[in-house]
C-alpha cells in the first residue's frame, strides 16, 4: 500500500505547470473530450480555477449524478491539497472511513480517484481537474495521462 502512496504523491511532483489559465483548460479539456468521445467513455469532465469553473463538458452516458462526485471529489481536493485517488487509498491503508478520520461527510466528500490538484510551479495548488462516470482509477488515469500529455506537448 505504501508504495501506491508514495507513487501517486510522486505523481503530484512531478504533473506540475509552468502557468495555467482559461486557455490551458480550454486546450487539456478539449483534448480530454475528444480522446474520450473517440473511445466512447461515458464521463464528465470539469476543470476549476479557484472558485471559477473553467471547463465543464458530460458526455453521452451520464447524469447528474456525475456532476454530484465532480462537486464531492473537488470539494475533498481543496481540503486536503491531494489527489481524491490518493486520499482514497490513503484512508484504505488505515482501515478508516473519511467521516471516522476527519469528522467530515460522505456525503460531501468523495475520497474516490478522479480529481487532481493543478499545481502550478513555485505557486502551489491553484485548482482542480476532474473525471467522474468510469471506475475510480480509470477516472485517476484518464485525468494523469491528460495532465501528461498536454505537459509534453507544451515542452
Amino acid at each position: 500500500m505504501d508504495d501506491i502512496l508514495k507513487q501517486l504523491l510522486q505523481e503530484e511532483q512531478e504533473l506540475q505547470f509552468k502557468n495555467f489559465n482559461e486557455d490551458t483548460a480550454w486546450k487539456i479539456g478539449g483534448q480530454l473530450v475528444e480522446k474520450c468521445m473517440r473511445e466512447g467513455l461515458p464521463v464528465t469532465i470539469d476543470i476549476t480555477r479557484g472558485e471559477q469553473q473553467l471547463f465543464h463538458a458530460s458526455l453521452r452516458g451520464t447524469s447528474a449524478d456525475n456532476d454530484e462526485w465532480v462537486k464531492r471529489k473537488v470539494r475533498l481536493v481543496y481540503r486536503f491539497g491531494h489527489s481524491s485517488f490518493y486520499m482514497g487509498q490513503l484512508l484504505k491503508s488505515k482501515g478508516r472511513k473519511i467521516e471516522e478520520a476527519y469528522l467530515i461527510p460522505e456525503n460531501l466528500y468523495a475520497a474516490h480517484g478522479g480529481c487532481f490538484p493543478i499545481i502550478v510551479k513555485d505557486t502551489g495548488m491553484i485548482g482542480t481537474f476532474t473525471v467522474s462516470g468510469l471506475p475510480q482509477e480509470e477516472d485517476h488515469k484518464l485525468v494523469v495521462q491528460a495532465i501528461k500529455d498536454y505537459l509534453t506537448l507544451e515542452k
